[in-house]
């Protein structure tokens, strides 16, 4: 054990934090052993969105100002107190993963430098029935919050019309999480239908507000469904998750009623504990709302197959945008990103002055085991005579070298 190592007595489990005192936010002050401490004041919330789930460990040991590297399969070393569930995935590969049960294993999490909490939407005794549908509502470039909370209540609508009932939560970032409880009847394909199909008419409700166009540059300043969080191998931020931004913010759940007065940079890792020990959590009832998607299925056969994207590919063997797009730099992180945009606008002023935020596309890639980033520019609203032709990559990382 090292010196400065502590222990912790959590409900008669001992649990080793390493290097207590080790800074992970700098701007509030933060320590992991604050971070710990945060979770265990939350810990029925928590465990109310993660518990009994397998976790994908989205480790940032390095500090939140490094990108952090993924984990699907549990440390070999783990504690006797963590359970284990093994997910086999479409790519024909399999991962023994970790499932938390208590508040100790909250703490053992962030010992290993995990913040948010990242469960898939089943329960470690059935792998293969999703018991939780997932809406994220992820807005584009140049969207105010207030158009983001127009989308949640119109998919609220959608929701009550199918019998099934939203519970929201800003994502910790932009955007807003609402879960949905399902009884685990249906396979993550019927899922995942049932999402798209309550997206394609939020989108038809909300048009310019929302969409459910798959590709980033062909959804303009709206807030994306985005249904693809039900596939097989996804995973959102769940309840009371930390998020690695510089504020220490927490993906909160909220009440409808407070979703339009409330904003997001409220909820962060220092005022979140006293709110849970005045009002509780408001999704203290979510277990007990669960539905059935046959009327989203229903809905899918009535709004029949969703549009597929082109299929057409560049010449390099991409898929053929029908926007104007240039590929700009491939990065490790997200600074080099900005960087590299920035680079960019810089030697194209005139051109920069003309582009609509969502015209600026700095995407987050999954690696093999990390996040990488692209950087495109959507050209739709530069005259053709005045576009630039693309040039040699800024930057042209390759997050699968060596491997």
């Amino acid at each position: 054990m090292a010196a400065d190592d502590t222990h912790l007595d959590i409900a008669g489990t001992d649990v080793r934090i390493s290097h207590p005192d080790r800074i992970v936010f700098p701007e509030p002050g933060l320590t992991k052993l604050d971070i710990v401490r945060y979770y265990l004041a939350v810990a029925d919330g928590a465990l109310r969105g993660a518990g009994g789930r397998p976790l994908v460990l989205k480790r940032f040991v390095k500090g939140i100002d490094a990108e952090p590297f993924f984990q699907k399969r549990v440390p070999e070393n783990h504690p006797a107190y963590i359970d284990t569930a093994t997910l086999r995935y479409a790519s024909g590969t399999s991962a023994e993963e970790a499932v938390i049960r208590d508040a100790a294993g909250l703490a053992w999490l962030v010992n290993l430098g995990c913040l948010d909490l990242n469960p898939h939407p089943v329960r470690a005794e059935d792998l293969d029935h999703p018991d939780e549908l997932r809406v994220d509502l992820d807005p584009m470039p140049g969207v105010d919050w207030a158009q983001i909370v127009d989308v949640a209540f119109t998919v609220r609508d959608v929701l009550d019309e199918n019998d099934l009932v939203g519970w929201p939560k800003t994502s910790g970032s932009r955007g807003i999480h609402i879960l949905v409880r399902i009884r685990p009847e249906w396979d993550f394909a019927e899922v995942r239908l049932a999402a798209e199909a309550l997206a394609r008419e939020v989108e038809a409700r909300a048009p310019g507000l929302a969409t459910a166009r798959w590709w980033k540059e062909e959804r303009g300043e709206s807030v994306f469904v985005d249904f693809n969080q039900n596939a097989k191998d996804r995973t959102v931020a769940s309840a009371y998750s930390v998020r690695p931004l510089p504020d220490a913010r927490v993906s909160t759940p909220l009440t409808w009623e407070e979703l339009r007065v409330r904003r997001p940079e409220e909820f962060t890792v220092r005022t979140v504990p006293a709110r849970f020990a005045e009002l509780g959590d408001p999704h203290a009832g979510i277990d007990d709302a669960a539905g059935s998607i046959a009327g989203l299925l229903g809905l899918a056969e009535r709004l029949g197959p969703a549009e597929k994207p082109p299929r057409g590919t560049s010449a390099a063997g991409r898929r053929a945008s029908t926007m104007p797009l240039i590929e700009i730099a491939r990065t490790k992180t997200k600074p080099e990103a900005e960087a590299a945009l920035a680079h960019w606008q810089r030697a194209h002023d005139e051109v920069a002055g003309m582009l609509h935020p969502a015209d600026v596309l700095v995407d987050a890639m999954r690696g093999s085991s990390s996040q990488w980033y692209r950087v495109r520019i959507n050209l739709q609203h530069v005259p053709e005579d005045r576009r630039p032709a693309p040039e040699p990559l800024l930057a042209d990382y390759d997050p699968w070298a060596g491997r």
